[in-house]
C-alpha cells in the first residue's frame, strides 16, 4: 500500500509543479497588453509586479490564479489512495505537493524558470493546510501593507510571524507543519534578500493603497 501511495504522491507532486509554473502575469502581460512584465518595473514574474506594471485589470486576476493554483495543488492530495495514513503522513504529503507548485511558480518550465518570488501561491497552499494561521497570517500581512505600502516589508514581516501564529496561537502539534513554517519563513527572507538590501537604503518603491482604484 505505501509504495502505491509513493508513486502517486509522486505522480501528484510532478502535476502541481506543472500547475505551479503556469505564468499567469507572463501570459497575461504579453496576450494582453504585448508586454512582458519581466522586462518592466521591478522585472518580477509576479502578481505585484503585474499591479505595477499593467494595473488592476491584469493584476487582480493575476493574483487571484496564483493564490488559487496554490490551494488546488494541495487539494489534489485528495485524490490520493490515503487509506492507513495519519495525519503527520497526511499533512506532510499536502505540504510537498505545494511546495511543488510553489517552486514551479519561482522555477517555471514554461517560460525558461524565471518566475516571481511566490508569495501568493505560498498564501494558497497555507489556505489549504491551515485556513486560521493562513487567515490570521494575512491579516498580519495587510496591516503591516496599510501602515508601510510596501508589498515586501508586509511579506517579510508576516513570513517571520508565522511560525509563531502556529505554534503560539493556534497551538499547532503537528511537527511537519511546525517545520514547514520555519522553512517558509526561512525562504521568504532569502527571496526577498534584495528587498530587503533595498529597504534598509530605503529605495524599495511602495505600492501605495490608490492603486488598486485606478490605472490610466
Amino acid at each position: 500500500m505505501m509504495q502505491i501511495w509513493s508513486m502517486q504522491i509522486l505522480g501528484i507532486v510532478v502535476l502541481a509543479y506543472l500547475l505551479g509554473s503556469i505564468p499567469s502575469s507572463v501570459w497575461v502581460g504579453k496576450w494582453f497588453f504585448g508586454i512582458d512584465v519581466r522586462e518592466r518595473g521591478s522585472k518580477n514574474a509576479g502578481a505585484t509586479n503585474t499591479f505595477r506594471v499593467l494595473g488592476k485589470k491584469a493584476g487582480m486576476p493575476v493574483l487571484f490564479f496564483d493564490v488559487f493554483k496554490g490551494w488546488l495543488a494541495v487539494k489534489m492530495v485528495l485524490l490520493l489512495s490515503n487509506a492507513g495514513l495519519n495525519a503527520d503522513q497526511l499533512t506532510s504529503a499536502q505540504l510537498a505537493v505545494g511546495m511543488a507548485a510553489v517552486l514551479g511558480h519561482v522555477f517555471p518550465i514554461y517560460v525558461g524558470f524565471n518566475g516571481g518570488k511566490g508569495v501568493a501561491t505560498l498564501l494558497g497552499v497555507l489556505l489549504a493546510v491551515h485556513l486560521p494561521a493562513a487567515s490570521f497570517s494575512l491579516g498580519i500581512f495587510l496591516l503591516v501593507y496599510v501602515l508601510s505600502s510596501y508589498i515586501s516589508l508586509s511579506a517579510i514581516t508576516t513570513a517571520i510571524c508565522f511560525p509563531l501564529v502556529v505554534t503560539l496561537i493556534f497551538k499547532v502539534q503537528t511537527p511537519v507543519l511546525i517545520y514547514f513554517s520555519i522553512f517558509i519563513s526561512v525562504l521568504v527572507i532569502v527571496t526577498h534578500r534584495k528587498n530587503i538590501e533595498r529597504l534598509l537604503r530605503k529605495q524599495e518603491s511602495k505600492m501605495p493603497l490608490p492603486f488598486l482604484k485606478r490605472k490610466d
